[in-house]
């Protein structure tokens, strides 16, 4: 890897409406090498990248960005790119009804006179391909590909407009444990091959396999510049925070309470009575517990969660149990009156909406508490939602904010607000910890105790093992549709919670 910087970040600074994004952070990108930036959501992480990438124009930042030892001033996407810029999202911009070649080479099409030359694009991708060793087929179309085949469309993309710097923003956040492998390995090939990478994310041993340097940012600035082989997890957490995590999982089990939840002999079809997809399902869960539920993507984990929540497919047998008694409700509205609520794994999609305002998001499940003959009481309402603002440490100026506008962390937050402003006594957390960072989980964790402090029952689905191990009494683990096994805590190994997954496999 060169010492040369082939782009240099020096002193920018971007305010949104008064508020500092950025505050004079400054790092280099040598070419050939593979450069995380992490810190915590809203530590200004992908504000930085919009400016490389010419979202966010010259002009409306301070500072500069030097490329080649040339000053740049992008004044739009169009510009970075034919600067040799490219950035690969999270959220993907492909076209799912056209062919892998057609997405790769979309407004940048070989022509033959005025119309598409096919041949040749079907060739050229083909070509790049083979050159990089990647499995995908220049015929396929992108809605038939996996989230990882996608991301592979979307680096090709890229590589076709021969970009020199390629902008990863958590590229792994949807993908399973082996796609992830198969990205890393991807991106090690391109390293090798002369692309010079920043790699975002909130995945620790994912930085530390890929990475050779790491910068981080906190609060807008940059925090430290560290060579990845003399530093280790701890340290870059600590400046992440601003503060040593000394027990990252903080669960502290105590004595539970009387069963407060259960299932017996659950029978669950999501596609008619000829395919059952969940099969024998029964456990219970005490006042004061965490139960995990662990098992791998397929495995029904979501579409257990969702069924009991009155939104998933049909029952063929087995009953639900409330304090004792049958639970016969069969939508979101019932099993809120009833005491169960759900956080959703999918924030955007289900748990929120994008365009309003944080306090109209907290007390959307809850409007009945403050309705007087038809009326909404907005000053109650609105007290009961700085409650949970404040209790919760929502970072956001105030409850009229825009949801869309706050970090990963935050919005979580405001999920969680509008699910135990409902005050129940049930609570599934489905993977409650996805996409945010390390501070903001530990944050989450410690809401969970506090919760069981409360008496609550918590059911808590995670896919991360180390998070499951840590934060459950008791886990029971599904294996394709059924129980593969169950554990206490303390009595659990990684090996054996595979060993579980896999049971029915």
């Amino acid at each position: 890897m060169s010492g040369e910087a082939l782009l240099r970040v020096c002193s920018v600074t971007k305010r949104f409406s008064g508020v500092t994004a950025l505050d004079r952070v400054s790092f280099d990108l040598r070419a050939g090498e593979v450069h995380a930036l992490c810190g915590e959501n809203g530590a200004g992480k992908s504000t930085l990248i919009k400016i490389l990438s010419g979202v966010h124009p010259a002009g409306s930042y301070e500072g500069e960005i030097i490329i080649d030892n040339r000053a740049v001033a992008f004044s739009s996407i169009s510009e970075a790119a034919e600067a040799g810029i490219a950035v690969i999202h999270q959220e993907l911009a492909l076209i799912a009804e056209m062919t892998v070649a057609e997405n790769v080479f979309l407004g940048n099409e070989p022509r033959r006179g005025p119309f598409i030359d096919r041949l040749e694009l079907y060739a050229r991708t083909r070509e790049l391909i083979e050159r990089y060793g990647l499995q995908l087929d220049p015929s396929a179309r992108v809605q038939d590909l996996g989230i990882a085949g996608q991301q592979l469309v979307e680096i090709l993309k890229a590589l076709s407009k021969r970009s020199r710097i390629l902008l990863l923003d958590e590229p792994t956040a949807a993908l399973t444990e082996a796609e992830v492998d198969v990205l890393l390995d991807i991106v090690r090939t391109l390293k090798n091959m002369g692309m010079t990478c920043v790699y975002i994310s909130h995945k620790l041993d994912e930085v530390f396999a890929i990475a050779d340097r790491i910068t981080v940012l906190r609060d807008g600035a940059s925090i430290a510049t560290l060579e990845t082989a003399a530093t280790d997890k701890q340290s870059v957490i600590r400046h992440m925070v601003g503060r040593e995590i000394r027990e990252f999982f903080p669960r502290h089990s105590k004595a539970t309470g009387a069963a407060v939840f259960a299932v017996e002999d659950l029978h669950i079809s999501t596609s008619g009575p000829a395919k059952i997809d969940l099969r024998g399902i029964s456990f219970e869960v005490h006042a004061g517990e965490v139960l995990g539920l662990g098992g791998l993507m397929g495995a029904g984990r979501t579409e257990l969660l969702m069924h009991i929540f009155g939104i998933f497919g049909s029952r063929l047998r087995g009953r639900i149990l409330l304090h004792g008694k049958p639970y016969t409700g069969s939508s979101p509205e019932q099993a809120i009156e009833a005491g169960i609520v759900l956080v959703s794994e999918d924030r955007k999609r289900y748990g929120l909406h994008l365009d309003k305002s944080i306090g109209f998001n907290l007390s959307l499940a809850s409007l009945q508490q403050f309705t007087r003959s038809g009326l909404i009481d907005h000053a109650r309402e609105i007290h009961r939602n700085q409650h949970f603002f404040d209790t919760l440490g929502i970072r956001a100026p105030g409850q009229r904010t825009l949801v869309s506008s706050l970090s990963g962390g935050n919005q979580q937050k405001v999920v969680l607000g509008k699910a135990l402003m409902t005050g129940p006594e049930v609570i599934f957390l489905d993977e409650p910890t996805r996409g945010i960072d390390v501070g903001a989980k530990v944050e989450v964790y410690e809401l969970i105790n506090k919760l069981t402090d409360q008496g609550k029952a918590v059911v808590l689905v995670s896919s991360e093992l180390p998070e499951l191990m840590g934060m459950s009494d008791r886990m029971i683990i599904l294996s394709q549709g059924r129980i593969g096994g169950e554990f206490l805590c303390g009595e659990a190994t990684q090996e054996k919670i595979l060993t579980a997954a896999m049971r029915f496999h």
